[in-house]
């Protein structure tokens, strides 16, 4: 049986706990302007569901932590602050603005958890149907900001594009630190 390799394993356990969180601070800053600047009580509600999943994934992904002794990366602080101002600063712009935030990271964690289905081997296969899973939840996320008025046309095309060379630069950086 080919195992899956201990460094790639560390590496991914590590990036994915740090997304996993990344995407509740994500969805805390825009919880805290719809609570205190913006006033859309359904947005509210779709977040606050969306958050749930995905406190349900970084609790997984906390536990393999701890369980496998992989040092979480360095820069969660950096990462909390940066993604509550994310969250924040989108939301502030408004309901598209918020929602393409939101589907733009999911594009990239689509991309992300794919490429590590695509590694791991059957030897870590509850890892590999969790990432499965935590990936679907993904998808449907991204499909529920698309449904709510995500949209990629004019000065959002370039609000993507950054979200997009944000999240994957934090992803290349908390695979190593």
């Amino acid at each position: 049986m080919k195992k899956t390799n201990k460094k790639k394993l560390e590496e991914f356990i590590r990036v994915d706990h740090a997304g996993e969180r990344g995407a509740i601070k994500i969805y805390e800053g825009q919880l805290l302007a719809l609570k205190t600047l913006i006033n859309d009580e359904n947005l509210k509600k779709t977040i606050t569901e969306m958050k749930k999943h995905e406190e349900e994934h970084s609790n997984f992904f906390e536990n393999e932590i701890e369980k496998r002794n992989i040092k979480p990366t360095k820069l969660l602080p950096l990462w909390d602050l940066l993604g509550l101002g994310l969250g924040f600063g989108s939301t502030i712009l408004g309901k598209k603005a918020a929602m393409l935030c939101t589907a733009s990271v999911e594009e990239v964690i689509d991309e992300h958890y794919k490429n590590q289905i695509d590694q791991i081997e059957i030897d870590e296969r509850e890892l590999k149907n969790k990432i499965i899973k935590f990936r679907q939840d993904e998808l449907d996320h991204k499909d529920i900001a698309y449904e709510e008025g995500a949209t990629k046309k004019g000065f959002y095309s370039i609000m993507d594009k950054i979200i997009k060379t944000g999240s994957k630069i934090a992803i290349k950086i908390s695979e190593k630190i």
